[in-house]
């Protein structure tokens, strides 16, 4: 914000004429501080009113209003007089800033929400669960170690490596029918091992 700016927001809304606000924000564009100050005296009533309706609650409604002048004192270069007011200007900046606000709000909620059924859905020990996870990785290591070198090394670059089967057999310097083969006969002794399907 602008030194010796004030950021709550009060003043008239109406007081001035639409050529003298123009030239206010010309000033602003330049970067005249008092023009700025005398342009938030003008439009920081009607922003915070626009605001306040739309977020409904007077906390976010002065930072709304805050972060729209701020962007006022930013992008005043970019007010075009002759396609509407420069109060039109500002509010539209400020609804926006607002809508905003309230989606944001709305989806923190959303998210908070979420997480919290999720938890509250999925109780669990934290130490069963680990021994679990480690009892199977464990059981998976003997049964990868139950099968030949070739059908592990595929299996292993394929599955837990995420390599494609080409990849593989570039790896391996093997034709890749033979890779494919590999794979899938290391996969069946797998599911033997691990019982799945039984």
């Amino acid at each position: 914000m602008v030194e010796g700016v004030r950021t709550s927001p009060r003043g008239s809304g109406g007081a001035g004429t639409e050529p003298a606000e123009a030239s206010l924000m010309q000033r602003v564009a330049a970067g005249d501080e008092q023009a700025f100050a005398d342009l938030y005296d003008v439009v920081a009533g009607p922003v915070w009113g626009v605001v306040n309706r739309v977020v409904r609650n007077g906390t976010f409604a002065e930072e709304v209003t805050q972060e729209v002048l701020v962007e006022v004192w930013r992008t005043a270069a970019r007010f075009k007089p002759g396609k509407g007011s420069t109060l039109a200007w500002v509010l539209t900046i400020a609804h926006r800033r607002a809508v905003d606000r309230v989606r944001s709000h709305q989806a923190a909620l959303d998210r908070d929400d979420r997480a919290g059924r999720l938890d509250f859905r999925r109780p669990f020990d934290e130490v069963a669960e680990s021994t679990i996870t480690n009892l199977e990785q464990q059981r998976v290591r003997q049964c990868l170690s139950a099968l030949t070198d070739l059908q592990r090394e595929s299996v292993v670059l394929a599955y837990y490596n995420g390599y494609t089967y080409p990849e593989v057999a570039e790896v391996l310097k093997t034709a890749p029918g033979t890779v494919k083969t590999r794979i899938r006969d290391g996969l069946i002794r797998l599911r033997d091992c691990l019982g799945v399907g039984q």
